[in-house]
């Protein structure tokens, strides 16, 4: 059985998903950071399929970037484009590749936070 990646966004100031939220993600090799997808989220704050699945979905130390600046930069008119949180990199480690792995993002202006989800 193989497993696969899921994310997704809920901005906790408005308590709605984040949608048109630009994603990269990476995996860390030894000596370089090797680019795996770039996506943007849904209406929904999800990806329309998931980050990785199949043979792709491989153990390793994986980063996504979460470009969140610019989301709230369209949402506030008055945005300088000098957002407290401009990219959020989340780095976290896939052990079993025979699992699902969902890494959610809870995010404000001002602060965020993630977990393993399922």
């Amino acid at each position: 059985m193989q497993g696969w990646l899921s994310t997704h966004i809920l901005d906790t100031s408005s308590g709605l998903p984040a949608g048109n939220v630009k994603l990269l993600l990476s995996i860390l090799k030894a000596d370089r950071q090797e680019q795996l997808v770039e996506t943007h989220t849904n209406r929904d704050g999800r990806t329309d399929t998931p980050l990785l699945e199949g043979d792709k979905f491989v153990c390793g130390i994986y980063e996504i970037s979460f470009y969140i600046g610019d989301y709230f930069g369209m949402r506030n008119s008055q945005s300088t484009n000098n957002s407290f949180l401009n990219v959020v990199p989340v780095r976290f480690g896939i052990e079993d590749a025979s699992k699902h792995y969902h890494v959610p993002l809870l995010v404000s202006p001002y602060g965020y936070s993630t977990y393993r989800g399922s």
